[in-house]
C-alpha cells in the first residue's frame, strides 16, 4: 500500500498544474454546496425558533357579553394544541397601541370611543407550530361563537416557507451541477496523466502487471485530490463563517437564536463527499482509458 501511495503522490507532484486545478475545482464545489447547506441549517433553526413565538390572535365580535367571552375561552381551552390563553381587553389594547405609537399620539387623542375589539392571545405547543396545523387551528377557532376574526400571520409564514423551499431546490440543483463539474474535471486530469504514462502502462501489462496494480495509484490520486479539495473548501467556509457569523450573532441574540457551524460528523461526511468526487473521477477516466 505504501508503494501505491508513493506512486499517487509522485503523479500529483509531476503534474502539479493539472492537479491544482482539480483540487481548486473540488474545493469550490464543496464550498458552494456546503454554504447552501449551512444556510439551510441555520435558516431552519431560525424558522423553528420564530414558529415557537407564533401567536394566534382571536378577536371577539363587538357587543360580546362576559358570559359569551367566558364560554369562548372555555371552548378554546378544549382545543388540542393550544398551550396558553391570555385575554386582552380593548382598553388594554388601546393603551398598548398608544405606547407603540408615541410619536403619533395626536392621531388617537380625538377618538370618541375605543374602536378596538376584545381579544384572546393564544400560544401554541411546539407540535402545532407547522403552517398546516396553525391554519387548521385557525379554521376551527373561526367557527366558534362570538369570534369575528382570527389572525396569525399566515401570509408571512407561507411566504417564508415558500421562499425556503424554493431556495432549497436551487441549492440542490447547483449542488448537483458543481458535483458533476468536479467529477468531470477530476476525470480529465487523471486521463491526461494516463496518456502521459500509456507506454509505461503498456509495458507493465506485458510483464504481467494486474489491472488492480495499475489502477490503484490512480484511485488513490483521486482520493487525495478529493480530500484536499474538501479540506480546503471546508476551511474557506469556516473562515467566512467565523468572519461573518460574529456580526449576526449579536443581532440574533435578542431573538434567542444562535447560528452554528456543521457538527464534526457533518464535516466528516462533507470530506467523504469530496473524496467520492475524486474517486469517481478516477473511475470514469480509467474506464474510458481501458476502452481506448
Amino acid at each position: 500500500m505504501v508503494f501505491y501511495i508513493q506512486r499517487a503522490v509522485k503523479d500529483i507532484l509531476e503534474n502539479r498544474f493539472l492537479n491544482v486545478v482539480t483540487i481548486i475545482t473540488i474545493a469550490l464545489a464543496v464550498l458552494i454546496v456546503s454554504a447552501f447547506g449551512l444556510f439551510f441549517l441555520n435558516a431552519q433553526d431560525m424558522f423553528n425558533a420564530w414558529k415557537k413565538g407564533v401567536r394566534i390572535m382571536v378577536y371577539l365580535a363587538p357587543g360580546t357579553s362576559e358570559a359569551q367571552r367566558l364560554n369562548t375561552r372555555y371552548r378554546l381551552q378544549a382545543i388540542a394544541g393550544i398551550q396558553s390563553i391570555r385575554f386582552i381587553s380593548k382598553d388594554d389594547a388601546l393603551e398598548l397601541m398608544k405606547e407603540r405609537m408615541r410619536r403619533q399620539t395626536s392621531l388617537l387623542e380625538n377618538m370618541r370611543e375605543n374602536p378596538l375589539p376584545d381579544a384572546f392571545e393564544l400560544a401554541l405547543v411546539s407540535e402545532s407550530n407547522s403552517p398546516e396545523k396553525i391554519e387548521f387551528l385557525a379554521q376551527r377557532i373561526e367557527g366558534l361563537p362570538s369570534v369575528s376574526e382570527v389572525e396569525y400571520g399566515q401570509q408571512w409564514i407561507d411566504r417564508f416557507a415558500n421562499f425556503f423551499n424554493l431556495f432549497k431546490l436551487v441549492g440542490y440543483g447547483m449542488g448537483a451541477m458543481f458535483f458533476m463539474a468536479a467529477v468531470f474535471i477530476a476525470a480529465n486530469t487523471i486521463r491526461l496523466v494516463l496518456y502521459t504514462r500509456r507506454e509505461e502502462i503498456h509495458i507493465m501489462r506485458l510483464v504481467g502487471a494486474t489491472d488492480n496494480f495499475i489502477k490503484l495509484p490512480f484511485y488513490l490520486e483521486g482520493l487525495i485530490q478529493g480530500f484536499s479539495g474538501g479540506l480546503i473548501g471546508l476551511g474557506m467556509l469556516f473562515t467566512a463563517f467565523y468572519a461573518i457569523g460574529s456580526q449576526f450573532e449579536q443581532s440574533l441574540s435578542a431573538e434567542m437564536v444562535s447560528i452554528r457551524f456543521f457538527s464534526p460528523g457533518t464535516c466528516a461526511v462533507i470530506l467523504g463527499g469530496g473524496m467520492v468526487t475524486g474517486l469517481l473521477g478516477g473511475f470514469f477516466s480509467l474506464n474510458q482509458f481501458v476502452k481506448e
